[in-house]
């Protein structure tokens, strides 16, 4: 079996986040008919350009090679690109779009779903968490602003059979506008402790103590900022702090030791040479490799081994298309150290993204159940190819 073609897709939607949201997936082709489909997950942020132009220079240089030696591409890519090695989220994205397109060729022809293909389901189930309700529990952008607003926001995620959910309490302000950069980093003022403790402090007396409570920065604060946080966070029972500052091994260790709370980070981490350095400083307890922009399935499977073998869990980062949830929830379920799956308001809600597949995976009662089709399980719809701009490489 050969691959002959490959379709690269700049997805056009009516999503706009930061002012646009545009998944970049490819779809590759083989001489006896079985494709398959990944995602570069840079769908967000400033870098979709460029990820779409990294998977039209990969893309040739797998043409005419046996998709089921996925192993051998991801070196190929890795070590003959130059750019490969030491390379940052553009380079594994492209990567990553590649190597989830491979495994599902790999999954549809042995007629087995990833899962079974790395060493089969654990659980039948994944735990799930309502995730970035400051943006509200809707298929839209509503900034919470008051502490009664957040309040409501968790409770509807609760009321839906979540036990989880998770919010950037340091985004929107109490009036108008967002806070700044300026706002967050350095040692904070008064008034902006009081705000962040009162939002917290009401989702935490609204849903009570039986739900975790995820506090997210978007690395936003710095050391110095997350630490003061995490200090205040810790009576409130924090679930984890995510992103608490730029991910680096030294300061997400300064402030683990700081405040005695479990770090999470990783959808700006990639591949094991990185990961491997938090491991050893003992400087993160939840890993989120990112499957669209770590390296795709191959990489961000021998990460959470890796993983394993210092205590640390393992939730996958999933924020793009439904191409990513299905890969990400194929890993999920086959790994010892899987903790809890991202279910975001905005993304994973939206019609705008959830049309651009075939299926509709969503959570029941705040638990995913796993497909068992061949392969990851979904596919690009007609809708996704009819709205896009697209190269073909062959």
């Amino acid at each position: 079996m050969k691959i002959v073609k490959v379709d690269i897709l700049h997805l056009k939607t009516n999503l706009k986040k930061g002012g646009h949201w545009r998944p970049i997936v490819c779809r590759i082709y083989t001489d006896e008919g079985i494709y398959g489909d990944g995602e570069a997950a840079l769908a967000y942020g400033e870098a979709q350009f460029a990820a779409f132009g990294i998977l039209r220079n990969f893309s040739k240089l797998i043409i005419g090679m046996n998709p089921l030696d996925h192993e051998i591409i991801w070196d190929k890519l890795y070590r003959s690109t130059f750019w490969g090695q030491n390379g940052g989220p553009v380079i594994f994205a492209g990567i990553s779009a590649i190597d989830i397109a491979l495994w599902d060729i790999k999954g549809k022809y042995y007629h087995a779903p990833v899962y079974q293909l790395l060493g089969g389901k654990r659980r039948k189930n994944l735990r799930a968490y309502a995730s970035q309700l400051q943006f509200g529990w809707c298929p839209d952008i509503i900034p919470q602003r008051t502490p009664e607003e957040y309040a409501r926001e968790a409770v509807k995620a609760v009321q839906e059979g979540y036990d989880a959910i998770k919010i950037d309490f340091f985004t929107f302000r109490p009036d108008e506008g967002n806070y700044t950069a300026e706002d967050r980093i350095g040692l904070l003022a008064p008034k902006y402790m009081r705000m962040f403790e009162k939002r917290v402090q009401a989702v935490r007396e609204a849903i009570g103590e039986d739900v975790d409570l995820i506090v997210e920065n978007h690395s936003y604060t710095d050391a110095q900022s997350a630490s003061q946080l995490g200090k205040m966070l810790k009576k409130y029972n924090i679930f984890y702090f995510e992103e608490p500052t730029t991910p680096t091994p030294q300061l997400c260790k300064f402030v683990h030791e700081e405040t005695g709370l479990p770090i999470a980070n990783g959808e700006r981490i990639y591949t094991r040479w990185q990961y491997i350095e938090y491991f050893k400083q003992n400087a993160i307890q939840i890993i989120q490799p990112d499957i669209g922009t770590c390296g795709g399935i191959t990489e961000v499977k021998k990460i959470c081994d890796m993983a394993y073998t210092f205590d640390v869990g393992v939730q996958i980062h999933a924020c793009g298309s439904p191409i990513s949830t299905a890969a990400a929830l194929q890993v999920e379920c086959a790994i010892p150290n899987f903790v809890i799956h991202e279910h975001h308001t905005y993304y994973n809600l939206s019609p705008c993204n959830r049309e651009l597949c075939k299926y509709d995976y969503q959570p029941h009662n705040g638990a995913f159940s796993i497909p068992d089709l061949p392969g990851i399980g979904q596919e690009l719809s007609d809708i996704a190819f009819r709205n896009c701009d697209k190269v073909t490489v062959e």
